[in-house]
């Protein structure tokens, strides 16, 4: 269901004060003070963030969640796409990424939350919210440290609604092992146009 918000207002920025990098010296920044976190040093491209939204039912999402969005690269995208009542917070561990998206993406209908995505149930929680309808990854789960991908699985297949998903798009495959104990019917894609080329997860909560 397209939004009756203007599209211009989940890309709207305000006026960047000197001397703050724009979004890919912020990238840029945070690859190298977190590679195994950010994972690629180059922002995922507009084939892969379409064939990797193409499953969500606009029209029935009223709250999705984004797992490390870095500088906002699905985030417009998705605002772009949701009902003018969704809700769309993103969470993120890098306090760079999260201050930047907080000056950058202008709307009421978002939220950059500093955090880790294990918690994302208390954090929906503080913002008034029972459960997710959709949530989407890019955190590179075969560099976390051990019993973190699992905990973030666990928690995210509670979080999730009842035919709700679990989006990913990985380097590697590692994350399938991680998914599968919590989620029974797992879609899966190759996305070659992106650099690197990137591996897709649909983990539905059926």
């Amino acid at each position: 269901m397209p939004s009756s918000i203007p599209a211009a207002a989940g890309r709207r920025a305000r006026t960047r004060p000197k001397g703050v990098p724009g979004p890919w010296g912020i990238f840029f920044k945070g690859f190298v003070k977190h590679p195994r976190m950010v994972g690629s040093i180059i922002p995922s491209s507009d084939a892969l963030i379409a064939r990797m939204l193409g499953p969500v039912d606009w029209a029935s999402c009223k709250l999705f969640v984004e797992f490390g969005p870095g500088v906002g690269t699905f985030c417009r995208p998705i605002l772009d796409r949701m009902a003018p009542d969704a809700r769309l917070i993103a969470i993120d561990t890098n306090p760079d990424f999260v201050r930047y998206l907080r000056h950058a993406i202008v709307d009421p209908r978002f939220a950059a939350v500093s955090g880790s995505a294990a918690d994302v149930e208390t954090i929906i929680a503080d913002h008034g919210h029972e459960a997710a309808d959709y949530v989407l990854s890019g955190i590179p789960f075969s560099t976390l440290p051990d019993g973190v991908g699992e905990s973030v699985a666990s928690a995210t297949h509670r979080v999730l609604r009842p035919g709700g998903a679990f989006l990913i798009y990985q380097v590697t495959t590692a994350v399938r092992d991680v998914i599968a104990p919590h989620f029974a019917r797992i879609d899966h894609a190759m996305e070659w146009w992106n650099i690197p080329p990137e591996q897709l997860y649909w983990a539905w909560k059926d």
